[in-house]
């Protein structure tokens, strides 16, 4: 069986990767950060380091005691822990944080790829083995946008794509052709719940990659939790680009938005 290193981060994608590159047959070893990932990777996995972020750098260590050539990142690092004591707690994190120029997004992961390449790991794109999850364009509820909102999807996407060229964020909130919320370390849940706030219902979220999204990180990701916070904030519809997007729990979501009268469009 071919070995795959884990760099396991939150929420369920790392979990999604684990079982569809299991069905491939494939071995994996999972380096897991305490506090973020969740420990149902446990079971999906054929090993598994749990790491205090601080102690992070070792995961190249490992992957070379493991025989480990090929790596995938899946999920992220809570943006909130940039900022909390336990950066300080480690040397080498603190020199490798202080050594860049800023700390976005491609910034930030475009580290950790480098110092894989330098310790002679392939980082492999986020989205091997799992094509199916990447939906085709369509409308893929059963509610369809009206005039409006169709408007409010395209007057949204232009917008989306110019913040993301920034690596400000990947998500924008429209309504009525105003901006009401703009992604940022927050991540898209908290956008959802913000954007709610303000504009009272009917608000349309569209969520798309960077220009020059390079797929072996920060791949753009919708899921159950996404639909939730839509249903909460009385949404009319998510957007989000075709090939570029990963749907976590589709089926079950696509459900509750149908339930919920929102639509959900890949573009």
């Amino acid at each position: 069986m071919e070995k795959i290193g884990l760099i396991a981060g939150n929420r369920k994608f790392p979990l999604l990767f684990a079982a569809s590159a299991r069905k491939k047959g494939c071995s994996i070893i999972a380096v897991a950060i305490k506090g973020d990932t969740s420990p149902k990777l446990n079971n999906l996995v054929d090993k598994i380091y749990w790491l205090e972020l601080a102690d992070f750098p070792k995961m190249f260590d490992i992957f070379r005691a493991e025989g480990v050539n090929n790596v995938v990142m899946a999920g992220q690092v809570s943006p909130r822990r940039l900022f909390s004591g336990e950066i300080n707690k480690s040397e080498e994190l603190k020199q490798i944080l202080a050594s860049l120029r800023d700390k976005k997004a491609d910034t930030l992961f475009g580290a950790v790829a480098q110092r894989l390449e330098e310790a002679g790991l392939n980082l492999l794109d986020s989205t091997t083995f799992i094509d199916e999850h990447l939906p085709k364009k369509g409308t893929l509820t059963k509610r369809q946008p009206d005039f409006a909102t169709w408007e409010d999807i395209y007057f949204g996407l232009g917008l989306a794509k110019a913040v993301a060229s920034l690596d400000i964020g990947q998500t924008v909130a429209v309504k009525s052709k105003a901006i009401v919320a703009v992604e940022a370390l927050e991540g898209t849940d908290s956008l959802i719940r913000r954007a709610g706030k303000i504009s009272r219902g009917k608000v349309v979220i569209v969520k798309v990659s960077k220009p020059k999204q390079d797929m072996r990180f920060d791949i753009p990701v919708v899921g159950l939790n996404t639909v939730k916070n839509l249903a909460k904030a009385k949404a009319a519809c998510l957007a989000f680009e075709a090939g570029k997007t990963i749907f976590i729990d589709k089926e079950e979501s696509i459900r509750l938005a149908d339930k919920k009268g929102i639509s959900i469009v890949a573009l």
